[in-house]
């Protein structure tokens, strides 16, 4: 049963090491910069730059996974677009050097099958958020965040464009209803063109295989703007972005399911088959959903956002770091 979702993208950039010092704070770590600019804003300095947007979406991500953690899944699933459709489990392996880029993520020694670029990013979001979580748990109590599930610097979204199965390393524990219990993780590569039924009937295939699964799915949305004049609009991808957008806002898996895959490559989207994936598996699931993020650096369309049940949302500690 699917007790919580997070919906990411999965440019290389959001990996730090692909913007160099950039994307570092002092201690090595990824940050947000230092006054935790909302991307697409006018600052004094003239328009947000594109690395700072990067930035706050890559700690939108983190936040989103950290959120998913704190929902409790005995099995937590990456769901991202591919060349074709595998399952991977245990042992794995994702890289960045294709892009040149010298970053990896999960099992890097293990040897194992090597994921797809998606997956690749969503197990470094995975690695992320369990460190962040780590570091938080190795706080005095009276320094960890507080709040409740109505703080509004977890309730509204940064915006970047016209307001608009099996056991493995990297399992850990998560906070279950009952205390601390041990997760599993898995990762489902969806070939990139698969039609809108077989992605619901995966999407519930991968709910049921477990009495508690949370499902990151991994996805951009248009790119096609970046093939035009920097700025230019596009009536277009803008419309399929609101939409895509309005759809993760409300926790509407009907509106995801009407995305029409004949729009992908028009589009240059990378995302929808992972989407409908999220949306089988919340079929007739009482969720909430949250836009943390909608930016759009380098004139490509990202969205981060988080579904959770509506009697159970986690509170600001889960949700805002």
């Amino acid at each position: 049963m699917l007790v919580a979702a997070a919906v990411c993208p999965h440019p290389p950039l959001l990996i730090p090491a692909a913007m160099g010092a950039a994307g570092l704070d002092a201690a090595g770590r990824p940050e947000a910069g230092p006054d935790r600019v909302v991307p697409g804003e006018t600052g004094p300095a003239g328009p947000v730059p594109a690395d700072a947007e990067l930035r706050e979406l890559r700690t939108c991500s983190i936040a989103a996974v950290v959120g998913l953690l704190a929902a409790g899944p005995g099995l937590l699933i990456v769901v991202g677009g591919a060349a074709r459709s595998a399952v991977y489990a245990g042992h794995v392996t994702g890289s960045l050097r294709p892009f040149g880029i010298p970053a990896a993520a999960g099992s890097a020694e293990s040897g194992g099958p090597a994921l797809p670029l998606s997956l690749t990013v969503g197990a470094w979001l995975l690695d992320q958020a369990e460190e962040k979580r780590a570091r938080r748990a190795s706080q005095p109590a009276r320094d960890r965040p507080r709040g409740g599930p109505g703080d509004e610097s977890v309730g509204r979204p940064r915006h970047g464009h016209r307001g608009g199965a099996s056991d493995g390393p990297g399992g850990g524990a998560s906070d279950g209803p009952g205390g601390t219990v041990p997760w599993r993780r898995q990762f489902q590569a969806v070939a990139s063109g698969l039609p809108p039924a077989d992605c619901l009937r995966l999407g519930t295939e991968l709910a049921g295989l477990a009495p508690r699964v949370a499902l990151l799915a991994m996805g951009d949305a248009s790119a096609r703007k970046a093939t035009g004049v920097h700025g230019a609009a596009d009536p277009a991808a803008e419309r399929y972005d609101a939409e895509v957008a309005a759809a993760l806002a409300a926790a509407d898996p009907g509106r995801l399911v009407a995305l029409d895959p004949a729009l992908d490559d028009e589009l240059m989207v990378a995302g929808r088959a992972a989407w409908q994936v999220l949306a089988g598996a919340a079929a007739g699931a009482s969720l909430r959903g949250r836009l943390r993020c909608a930016a759009a650096p380098y004139d490509v369309s990202y969205l981060v956002a988080s579904w959770h049940r509506a009697a159970a949302t986690p509170g600001r500690a889960a949700l805002a770091d």
